[in-house]
């Protein structure tokens, strides 16, 4: 039987168990986006993860979407990162680097007054954005041009190269939840005509291109991709979910990647909905199950073939011991929301582990 415990092979490596820790923004880098010891111990606290995803990382200058979160374009940036993926790997870890573009989410006054880019010119209608002056609704992006693009992938494939440096195990690319590469995915924001809009081909075309740039640095068995299709989170939408799900699993395979990271409903709603299920009809490769899972759920799921892993977000959060709890079914420390984004040590690293109590 397989359990959340059975070691899987991962692309070019192999972890212990399939309780990974999902990437958590948690904006505790500095002020020119370097990360921290601070954020060291914080992962290093939860090595025992199958695998760390860490948090969405800044691959360009200038398109800050959250104050205070890291980099990895800067000499500063990969070291700082260094001293994470150390602390990790003393203490067994495994950790990969989630790349990210924040598009249309970013905000001038976060960027030195730079506009945010787009697919197309559609602004976030809900929600708002933290900045020094406070919170601040978003801004209407600028619509990327063609000739702009090579320079995006670009620099997903230095950043990707600068991970290396870093001494991450490998990489994922963020393609969910309204960020860049989820902009161009689906038709409520992309609505571009020319090769990088119209058909799911096109509107894919850049997400592609991507994962073909970073395989040239890592090999494609070391990255991964995060994918939301059904997440309405950054005003987002698509006509046809379930199509576009079905065509990308069926592209995907062709790259033999790591694995497959879906966040499997709408993180506004608190609503899961059955898109893993055609996903994984059509994806061949490992998959990753997110959003709302219990460990029961998930070691069920697994079992039964229908995910090879779970990627858990706020109970790894409060839990820095999340597998060790989970195997003897120990209570489970409750996230505190009001420090999700704040600085400092409180609910960030001073959740207790079981040996602490």
């Amino acid at each position: 039987m397989t359990t959340l415990f059975t070691p899987l092979k991962l692309g070019a490596i192999t972890v212990p168990n399939r309780i990974f820790m999902a990437p958590l923004t948690r904006c505790r880098a500095d002020a020119e986006h370097i990360s921290t010891a601070l954020m060291a111990e914080y992962y290093a606290q939860r090595a025992s993860a199958g695998l760390i995803i860490a948090e969405a990382t800044m691959i360009i200058e200038g398109h800050s979407a959250f104050w205070m979160e890291p980099g990895i374009y800067s000499s500063a940036q990969i070291a700082g990162w260094q001293q994470i993926t150390d602390a990790v790997h003393a203490a067994n870890g495994r950790i990969f680097l989630q790349l990210w573009h924040g598009g249309r989410a970013c905000h001038p006054l976060l960027n030195q007054g730079n506009q945010p880019v787009a697919p197309s010119p559609i602004a976030i209608s809900d929600g708002d954005v933290s900045t020094p002056e406070g919170k601040k609704p978003y801004v209407m992006p600028r619509e990327l041009r063609d000739d702009e693009l090579p320079g995006i992938i670009a620099g997903f494939k230095k950043a990707a190269e600068n991970a290396k440096s870093a001494g991450f195990d490998g990489i994922e690319i963020h393609g969910a939840n309204g960020y860049l590469l989820d902009e161009f995915l689906r038709d409520g924001s992309n609505q571009r005509s020319g090769s990088y809009g119209g058909s799911l081909e096109n509107r894919a075309r850049l997400t592609l291109e991507v994962l073909e740039a970073v395989s040239l640095v890592w090999g494609s068995e070391r990255v991964g991709l995060r994918i939301s299709p059904l997440n309405s989170y950054n005003s987002m939408i698509d006509s046809d979910p379930i199509g576009l799900s079905i065509w990308l699993a069926s592209r995907l395979s062709e790259f033999h990647l790591a694995y497959l990271h879906v966040i499997r409903g709408d993180l506004l709603q608190q609503q899961s909905g059955d898109i893993m299920t055609p996903i994984r009809k059509h994806y061949r490769g490992v998959l990753i199950g997110n959003m709302g899972y219990t460990a029961e759920e998930a070691g069920k799921e697994i079992n039964e073939g229908k995910i090879d892993v779970v990627a858990f977000g706020t109970s790894f959060l409060a839990n820095p011991d999340l597998p060790a709890r989970i195997k003897t079914n120990a209570p489970l420390n409750q996230p505190d929301p009001a420090t999700f984004y704040t600085p400092g040590p409180q609910g960030y690293t001073d959740y207790p582990a079981l040996d602490s109590l």
